[in-house]
């Protein structure tokens, strides 16, 4: 399952990205939303807690650079957000980093580019090897016991 949402900059975008994960066939959660104002804090703090519960395994976080919804959502335990307006960056980030959300802006990328962004985050796997080792350190500083 993945989880998506976006702020009133990136409602257009969202709705795009919901057409291509049905096109895709992947079950997704809408966390909103279509609203303007709105804040982006309280759409990434509603969807990464989907992935938190287990509900979602990945998600998709749209404003209008990517970056407040990366910055909201890397203060959440567990989350590890990326913020890609290029496919070669959504694929490395899954491959090394495990990166379980994807952050895009709606003023940086357009709906080819999205499509093409998603299709390298979703569809890559995390190489694990000596790529875990690194995001096990990131969680212990995460968790405040990092030892090194």
């Amino acid at each position: 399952m993945i989880v998506i949402g976006s702020d009133h900059a990136a409602a257009d975008l969202r709705h795009i990205v919901m057409k291509y994960l049905e096109e895709k066939q992947l079950p997704y959660i809408d966390c909103g939303t279509d609203e303007s104002p709105s804040d982006y804090p309280v759409i990434a703090k509603a969807a990464c807690a989907k992935i938190q519960s287990g509900e979602a395994v990945r998600g998709i976080l749209l404003c209008g650079t990517g970056i407040g919804m990366i910055l909201a959502a890397n203060k959440m335990k567990g989350i590890r957000a990326a913020v890609c307006s290029e496919p070669y960056s959504a694929r490395f980030t899954r491959l090394h980093n495990d990166a379980n959300v994807l952050c895009m802006g709606a003023r940086v990328v357009g709906s080819g580019l999205a499509a093409e962004i998603l299709d390298a985050f979703l569809f890559t796997d995390f190489e694990g090897g000596r790529h875990q080792r690194r995001v096990d350190m990131i969680t212990a500083i995460e968790e405040g016991n990092a030892a090194f």
